[in-house]
């Protein structure tokens, strides 16, 4: 298996000095300035409200457009529609939601097309989802596909006629996600498929106008029993990268599910060289998975400077969770790896009814084991001259235990042949990180953490009061060290007891945050429970499965509050504060 080699003794001696002590801020966190970025998504009702897993890219050629994606349940039914007990999701119906702002993520605007959607289904009456408004991805159903969520986003120069590459042709914005079947009109084998939607013209999508949006492409390789999941998308936005404008999507394909399992899992990366149009697929590492070794899941995408890609994802090696990483240096033709990066312990305990770790208490939100590590690197982007080409990576570790889990990061200065060991980002007390990333500023200069973390220890019953926070950190980079941390911004605090799964037995807030950084500030999302109202009713009964004599899920709409489940992406734009 081995251990990631260490940077050298100076570089190591400065990472241990320079751990970035919350303890050692000049002044307490500031006052929420952060704002909602699904602006259009009602706080009422149930499931309609429901956002998590949000995505972020800034064009680094026109940095006052950001895009941001998450899971949007806009479109579905409302629990009240048929059955009051159930909130399924409605068949056909897409949940992948897109988000754009033009001042640079300090506000936003949420299109709206014309697509299959159910939400005039808000009963009482049981209702068939028809053409109207959708506030997901367009063109999904029109081709036999429903947008499934996982939104990845990214920015890149726009080919021009001669299928060359210039950020003086505009940029392409790719929306990777997973896609299902539409229920009458399949259009490819298995359970879940990757697709990739692209527009040229983001200001007219953030208009509504559709046809700004090419149709999705289907870029995962499917057979009848696949499950293609954790999907990752990035641009080679450097304009002095020998592979400029090359897209990659790294995602785990679950090629057994027909079996009630998922054996083997290879990690798959694809690759397009004509802006999206055309993609070719590599199995990256092996595919074997025996419950001892596990291949790298949860992907993270980046390439530097000079166009070398590299990809990290978690996985298994006699039985230890590890950090790993492959990288390419001819445009993802070829791979070598896994590295190892570093140890890491996955956060939360097993829950008994769900079967899935959790951190906050029972009937808690999921800590999906496969979530990978946030990475980033600081390519220089649009030009790539000033570069560092460092990378960053960052993770909610376990390994302390329940109520000591810490938030983590490590670097690498030398393309990822070695890294520094390990270190934690002081959290104020009390806080427990649940996700995180990194975002470095593309000339190196700083780096930015964004994380949601619960400020409550695990709780043994659904009664008492959770928290849930959102916080975005600074700190300037001298020498490939981070020093100086400064909050900039911590959220509210909500109480995740009132966000939910559909099947309503557990909260669910995602795998996942983000952030994206220019070279004078960033933007950073997070998941928000702020607005979300727990429900008696459901507290007991999600109580209820941990006993002996199980209760029936109770009438939502009738017997809950009516912001009942209203998780929100919230963020923003915030400047480097050591900028003049």
């Amino acid at each position: 298996m081995g251990h990631p080699r260490i940077l050298p003794a100076v570089l190591a001696s400065a990472a241990l000095a320079l751990t970035g002590s919350a303890a050692a801020l000049a002044s307490p966190p500031p006052p929420p300035s952060d704002v909602l970025v699904n602006v259009a998504s009602p706080p009422t009702p149930f499931s309609q409200n429901k956002q998590n897993e949000p995505a972020v890219a800034i064009d680094a050629h026109e940095p006052s457009v950001v895009v941001s994606g998450a899971n949007d349940e806009i479109d579905e039914e409302s629990c009240a529609a048929g059955d009051p007990t159930t909130c399924p999701f409605t068949d056909g119906v897409g949940v992948s939601g897109v988000y754009f702002s033009f001042t640079g993520g300090s506000s936003w605007t949420q299109p709206t097309y014309q697509g299959f959607t159910a939400r005039s289904c808000i009963g009482p009456a049981a209702c068939a989802p028809t053409t109207g408004p959708i506030g997901t991805l367009p063109k999904y159903a029109e081709n036999g596909l429903v947008s499934d969520g996982d939104p990845a986003v990214a920015f890149g120069p726009r080919p021009g006629s001669d299928g060359s590459f210039s950020w003086g042709n505009g940029s392409r914005l790719y929306y990777a996600n997973l896609t299902s079947n539409f229920p009458t009109s399949p259009a490819f084998k298995g359970f879940e498929a990757i697709a990739v939607s692209t527009t040229d013209n983001a200001r007219a999508a953030a208009g509504g106008d559709a046809s700004a949006w090419k149709a999705p492409v289907l870029i995962s390789k499917q057979s009848s029993t696949t499950f293609s999941d954790k999907e990752q998308v990035w641009a080679d936005n450097a304009a002095s990268s020998r592979f400029f404008g090359n897209v990659y999507v790294c995602w785990a394909s679950f090629v057994s599910n027909s079996r009630g399992n998922a054996l083997p899992t290879p990690l798959v990366v694809a690759r397009s060289s004509d802006g999206g149009a055309t993609w070719t697929t590599k199995q990256v590492g092996p595919a074997s998975d025996n419950g001892i070794n596990q291949q790298a899941d949860g992907c993270t995408i980046r390439t530097d400077s000079a166009g070398n890609v590299y990809v990290f994802g978690q996985g298994l090696r006699g039985g230890q969770q590890l950090q790993l990483m492959y990288r390419s240096t001819d445009g993802g033709a070829h791979w070598k790896g896994p590295q190892t990066v570093a140890d890491r312990t996955s956060p939360g305990v097993t829950d008994p009814v769900l079967g899935r770790p959790t951190m906050d208490g029972i009937a808690g939100a999921r800590v999906d084991l496969a979530a990978g590590p946030s990475v980033d690197i600081a390519n220089g982007a649009p030009s790539g001259t000033d570069a560092t080409d460092q990378i960053v990576m960052t993770w909610a570790d376990g390994t302390d235990g329940l109520d000591n889990e810490k938030l983590l990061w490590t670097s690498s200065t030398d393309g990822g042949a070695s890294w520094s060991p390990p270190k934690a980002l002081d959290l104020p007390t009390g806080d427990r990180p649940v996700y995180t990333a990194p975002a470095l500023s593309p000339d190196g200069k700083d780096l930015y953490v964004v994380d949601n973390a619960f400020t409550t220890p695990y709780r043994n019953d659904t009664s008492t009061v959770r928290g849930l926070v959102g916080q975005l950190w600074h700190a300037n980079v001298v020498g490939g060290i981070p020093s100086g941390w400064t909050s900039l911004d911590r959220s509210a605090v909500g109480d995740p007891r009132g966000t939910s799964q559909n099947g309503l037995t557990a909260e669910f807030l995602g795998d996942y945050v983000y952030a994206s950084a220019t070279r004078d500030g960033v933007v950073g999302v997070w998941n928000d429970a702020s607005h979300a109202e727990h429900c008696t009713a459901i507290d007991n009964y999600r109580a209820s499965l941990y006993t002996s004599s199980p209760t029936a899920p109770p009438d939502v709409i009738g017997s809950c509050p009516s912001t009942f489940g209203n998780s929100d992406i919230r963020g923003g734009m915030w400047a480097d504060p050591t900028t003049p």
